[in-house]
């Protein structure tokens, strides 16, 4: 534990920014699930609903500094290339 006053505030804001962004992460791990969860039980139809949900809430992840900004398209292109290849088996 540090032993000065600002390195210990440096300590409890790092907590908190770690706190914050571990619930960030958590928000967009969710929609995640819920996205695939849909495409494994070949809902189309819901699923083209939850899209724009996920994607915005990895573009707000990314706005918030949560992930940058490659990683974010990343994830994205991958939803993309399951969804499409799911449309177009169907």
């Amino acid at each position: 534990m540090p032993n000065i006053k600002s390195a210990k505030k440096r300590v409890l804001v790092n907590q908190k920014k770690a706190n914050i962004n571990k619930s960030d992460k958590s928000e967009v791990r969710t929609y995640i699930k819920n996205f695939n969860a849909l495409l494994d039980a070949g809902n189309l139809e819901e699923a083209q609903a939850a899209l724009p949900a996920t994607m915005a809430a990895l573009d707000k992840a990314v706005t918030k500094g949560v992930y940058a900004k490659n990683t974010a398209a990343n994830k994205k292109s991958g939803l993309m290339k399951r969804f499409n290849a799911l449309k177009a088996s169907k």
